[in-house]
Order: structure tokens, then C-alpha cells, then sequence
């Protein structure tokens, strides 16, 4: 068994942030932080767009972002934690620069501030178009300054431990549920190990992989939310999927697919259909920049109605230099595939890119388990309501990371870690003789969201979903009982259970609102509903 003070599971914005945090305000604690590839993947290298703070006070304000998040959510959101997120924001994005995050900066010296879909201000702050992957390069070179951050790469965790492990019946009526841990499958070694800890914070992403076609690295399997549903953790949420309008339509097929940022139509790209005709001033006064729901929806639309496989982003009529120097690695990877953006018209798909429910947490980032916290992608902090405003999600993470180490530094010292721990026991279990089994499972998963739980939902649909959930359900719990552990088997279990909750969660909420909409319920609801699970 290790035993740490801290464990950390996922090592993006919000795992390492609080890491470098907790680490920095107790040297002597042990902070363990968990991957399971290594520390330039996750699902913050893949933000290109930027992080959205209040930075010009002289055009913008934090009444005015407030107002944008709010109308992007769609009435779910919660104002309380809104006003938090929007206020403490530019104080997190300084504390990263002081680590050393860069920002562009125009001409006169000043950070070259970008506007996005739904924004009404220019308020993002972007390095180039890779912005996340330059705050994962900030945070992964601070954490080394610190002796006290334990790093462990290929480490997958597989289930967080609670009392029922030590034999007790634990339900989502039982009071204080409490984690000591998690068991952890090492990948290089194939053993499965136990890490004790005195809190637990998870921090690990999204669930992109649940349909064919996302933005979301290879990586974002749901792990956190499913290991919490396990415990008997409380969800929120879950229907509220959002698609990217614009990943680049690649026939060859491409695993993740690549995101032709928000930002490329705040900078004046111009949506249009195959036949080269505009057709946002259908939908929404704010054109190409109203909000992805919307927009996502319109793209599917048009696609429907003309048969087409994709449409198009239309940039040439942009400043080329100005343009390479904000996207040189859109252009680029458009190039490799034979499309100049200066003449050609970039084809353009939705693809699932953020989950914008999650496991449920306070303002603190505690969750529904005592010594659990969660941040990030994996989380309904309440932030996002019903449709993420673009450039908010790293926000959220930074926040919420110095708000759940603000938190832990005032209880660990009472705390102790649990005895009494078995170690796992795989007896009985076997080799697996035919990996198509899990494979196979993964791809009509995969089938069964895209086609039934995607941009439109149908009653009818949703059901067909469900129906067919349970049966792979059913087929990957007796795998899991029966065959040794592997990466793959987990992650498709964890996928399973990601894909119920979402199923669960559209078949709950009986209207159209934010980015769950069903045409059998196409009116609102006159009052802010949120779905439990």
C-alpha cells in the first residue's frame, strides 16, 4: 500500500494547479498526483481557443461576463457560483502567468485579447491557437520546483475506496460516505496497487470517447465521474453534452478530431454552406458567433435538411498574416490536407468537445462523499448551467483548484489515514481470450450515442438507447468479474455507466434548454431544473 496526504487523480489545469498550490502552502505534505499516460496528456493540452477573464476594465466588466455566462447557460446556471468564477478569475490567470504562462500581446505591448461565440466583450487571453497546451507546459514545469509532488505516469485509477470496501452495504441514501483512497491499475507493471490518502481530489476530464466523433483526446473516458457514480456519489446534468460546431472534417476519419477553434469565427470566419451561401441569419441574430448549442444545431441542420456531410468555415477573406499568426497550427494542419484557408473554404462538423454536467460539488469543489473533492471537466459546479460560454472551462478549473486547496489546508491536519484497507482481490478472475469483445462493445457504444443521444433527441430514440445500454451493460459487468483487469475493459465499463447517466439525464428532462434538445419537448420549463443522479 502507498500512503500519501493527498491523492491526486489527473493532471491537467485543475489536478496540477491545486497541486502546485497545496504543495507550495505545505511542504510538508505528500502530494500525490496520478496520470494514467504522462504529463503532456490531457484534456487541457487540447484547448486552443483560450482562458476568458476580465482583463480591459475600461470596456469590460464582471457584470457583463456574468450576463454572457448566464444567457449562455440557458437558466441552469447558479448565479452564486457565476459571480465567483467571473470575479476570482483574473487573480488565478495572473497567479499562472507569474508561473510563467504566455499570453499574446499586440503591438502597444498588451495582451492581444480575442473574442468568442456568445462573449459579448473582447475577453480571451490565447497563446497562439494551442492555449492549453501552453498552460500545461507552465504547470508541468512548476510542479517540478516542488520535492513534495510525488508525479506517477500510466497510472489508471480503476475505483475510489469508501466503507465499502471494509464490508459495509453502501447506498446513495447512506450518510457520510467517506473516500480513503483509490485502487489504481500501474500499466507498466499490470499490478494493481492501493493509495491511501487523507482526501482525494479527482480532476480527471471529460468523457469525449462516449461518441464516434469528438474533440477530446483518446483519454476522456468519464473515469472520475463513473468511479464517483460507483461510490454512490451524486451526478448532475449529465444531458447536457456540448457539441463543437466546427472540428475539420477529415474523410480519412481521425481520433481525436481536430478543433478549428471558436476563436477563427471571433477573428471574422464565416460560416456557409457547401454551395458557398450563408445561412447563421436563420437561426441567430449573432450570426457565425452565437453560441455553440446554437450554432452546433444550426450545422446539423443544414447538414440534414441538404444531405451534406459537412459545411464550410469560409476565411479568405481575412488577413493572411494576421491569420497564420493567431492559427498557425489550424493552418497548418489544414494544409496537410491539401486546404489553404487563404483560398479554400474550410469543411467543417460538430464533434462532442465538453460535458458540461458532472460530478455535483459546492463551492469549495467538495463532492457528495466526505473527503472527496473534484474539479474541472469532471464536475457541475453549477458554472456552465445548460451550455458552456466558450473559454470558461480552464477558468473554472484554476478557480476551483485554489478553492478546494483553500478548503483541505483547513481540515487536513484532523484527518488520519483509514487502516484497515484490503488490498484487491482479482481471485477468480482470468486472462481474456478475445479482446474483439471489448472492442466491438466500444464501438456500438459509441454508434448507440452518436445516433440516439446526439445534437437532436427524440423520445423514441432515447429509449432505443437505453434499451441497448443495458445489454452492453450487462456483457462488460461479466467480462469485468470474470477477466484480469486491463485499461481497455475499464474504460469501456467507465464509458458505459458515463453513457447511462447522459441517457438518464435526457430521458429526465422533459424540454429543449441549452444543449439537450429533444423535438418531442421542444417548449421550456417556467422554472430552473436541475438533473440529479
Amino acid at each position: 500500500m502507498i500512503q500519501t496526504d493527498v491523492l491526486v487523480i489527473g493532471a491537467g489545469v485543475a489536478g496540477f494547479s491545486f497541486a502546485i498550490r497545496m504543495a507550495e502552502k505545505r511542504p510538508d505534505l505528500k502530494i500525490t498526483v496520478l496520470t494514467k499516460t504522462n504529463e503532456k496528456e490531457s484534456n487541457t493540452s487540447y484547448a486552443q481557443g483560450g482562458v476568458a477573464a476580465v482583463w480591459d476594465n475600461d470596456i469590460d466588466n464582471f457584470a457583463k461576463h456574468v450576463a454572457d455566462t448566464l444567457d449562455a447557460g440557458d437558466g441552469i446556471c447558479d448565479e452564486k457560483i457565476v459571480d465567483i468564477v467571473v470575479k476570482e478569475g483574473p487573480e488565478r490567470v495572473k497567479d499562472i502567468i507569474s508561473w510563467g504562462a504566455r499570453f499574446d500581446r499586440n503591438k502597444e505591448g498588451d495582451y492581444d485579447l480575442g473574442r468568442e461565440g456568445g462573449h459579448s466583450e473582447n475577453r480571451i487571453l490565447h497563446y497562439k491557437d494551442i492555449t492549453g497546451w501552453e498552460i500545461q507546459r507552465t504547470l508541468n514545469e512548476k510542479a517540478k520546483q516542488y520535492p513534495n509532488i510525488i508525479f506517477h505516469e500510466h497510472y489508471f485509477a480503476i475505483d475510489i475506496i469508501t466503507q465499502h470496501h471494509k464490508g459495509r452495504n453502501i447506498t446513495r441514501l447512506t450518510p457520510n460516505i467517506e473516500c480513503y483512497g483509490a485502487y489504481v491499475f500501474n500499466k507498466v507493471s499490470k499490478e494493481i496497487e492501493t493509495f491511501l490518502a487523507k482526501v482525494t481530489v479527482l480532476a480527471t476530464g471529460g468523457a469525449g470517447q462516449v461518441y464516434k466523433s469528438t474533440t477530446n483526446p483518446v483519454i476522456a473516458s468519464g473515469d472520475g465521474i463513473a468511479m464517483l457514480y460507483r461510490a454512490k456519489g451524486r451526478a448532475a446534468n449529465m444531458e447536457f453534452i456540448q457539441f463543437h460546431p466546427t472540428s475539420l472534417y477529415n474523410p480519412a476519419g481521425e481520433n481525436p478530431a481536430f478543433l478549428v477553434s471558436e476563436a477563427v469565427r471571433g477573428f471574422g470566419a464565416i460560416l456557409k454552406t457547401t454551395d458557398g451561401k450563408e445561412f447563421m441569419h436563420k437561426y441567430d441574430e449573432r450570426l457565425s458567433l452565437a453560441p455553440r448549442d446554437i450554432v452546433a444545431r444550426a450545422i446539423d441542420n443544414e447538414m440534414k435538411m441538404r444531405g451534406d456531410e459537412y459545411e464550410y468555415l469560409d476565411c479568405t477573406h481575412l488577413d493572411q498574416t494576421a491569420f497564420y499568426t493567431h492559427f498557425p497550427n489550424i493552418t497548418d494542419k489544414c494544409r496537410s490536407l491539401g486546404i489553404d484557408p487563404s483560398k479554400d473554404f474550410i469543411p467543417v462538423v460538430p464533434a462532442c468537445h465538453y460535458l458540461c454536467g458532472g460530478i455535483l460539488i459546492d463551492e469549495m469543489g467538495k463532492t457528495s462523499v466526505s473527503r472527496l473533492y473534484a474539479a474541472g471537466e469532471c464536475t457541475n459546479s453549477g458554472l456552465h448551467g445548460a451550455n458552456r460560454l466558450a473559454s470558461n472551462s480552464l477558468l473554472e478549473g484554476l478557480v476551483f483548484a485554489d478553492r478546494i486547496h483553500l478548503d483541505i489546508l483547513t481540515k487536513i491536519d484532523a484527518l488520519e489515514i483509514e487502516d484497515g484497507i484490503p488490498e484487491w482481490n482479482a481471485e477468480g478472475t482470468t486472462e481474456p481470450k478475445e479482446m474483439v469483445l471489448i472492442t466491438q462493445s466500444l464501438k456500438e457504444l459509441k454508434e448507440i450515442m452518436s445516433s440516439y443521444v446526439g445534437i437532436v433527441r427524440t423520445d423514441v430514440r432515447l429509449k432505443r438507447a437505453m434499451d441497448r445500454l443495458h445489454l452492453l451493460y450487462k456483457e462488460t459487468e461479466l467480462l469485468y468479474t470474470t477477466t484480469i483487469i486491463s485499461p481497455q475493459l475499464c474504460e469501456l465499463r467507465n464509458l458505459i455507466t458515463i453513457a447511462y447517466l447522459i441517457t438518464k439525464a435526457a430521458e429526465m428532462r422533459k424540454e429543449s434548454r441549452g444543449l439537450h434538445y429533444n423535438t418531442d419537448h421542444p417548449g421550456q420549463f417556467s422554472y430552473m431544473e436541475t438533473t440529479y443522479l
